[in-house]
């Protein structure tokens, strides 16, 4: 038996806030995208290097405001990207932390997304 990695759910509001956070400013590439019907909540699965979330506009399937750690290799070099681009609504920072190095970003819906770079082992 194998287990795969957790794909987080994180609940949004609105289909073009999302995008522009996750997309635009993160750098996450859109995998597919579901509704019931045109009209209906979006469901839809991005990912980037590795990582996979899935964010839902459907109220029944996450709560706002939740948290989530993504580690990351160079956190350095993504804090750069992210500094250099023009979202106006986050210029996040990296925080030393007893076991490595954080930066957190919260999405538009609340979402707290701590990228995280592990202290050297």
């Amino acid at each position: 038996m194998r287990f795969g990695p957790a794909i987080p759910i994180l609940r949004t509001f609105d289909e073009s806030k999302a995008r522009e956070f996750y997309v635009a400013f993160l750098g996450f590439k859109v995998d597919w995208e579901h509704r019931f019907e045109p009209g209906l909540p979006l469901y839809l699965q991005v990912s980037r290097a590795g990582c996979t979330l899935h964010l839902s506009e459907h109220h029944g399937d996450a709560t706002p405001g939740s948290a989530l750690r993504i580690e990351v290799e160079d956190l350095d070099a993504f804090h750069d990207e992210l500094a250099g681009k023009p979202y106006k609504y986050a210029r996040p920072g990296i925080e030393q932390q007893p076991w490595g190095r954080d930066m957190t970003v919260t999405d538009p819906f609340g979402n707290r997304i701590i990228f995280s770079e592990p202290a050297s082992r």
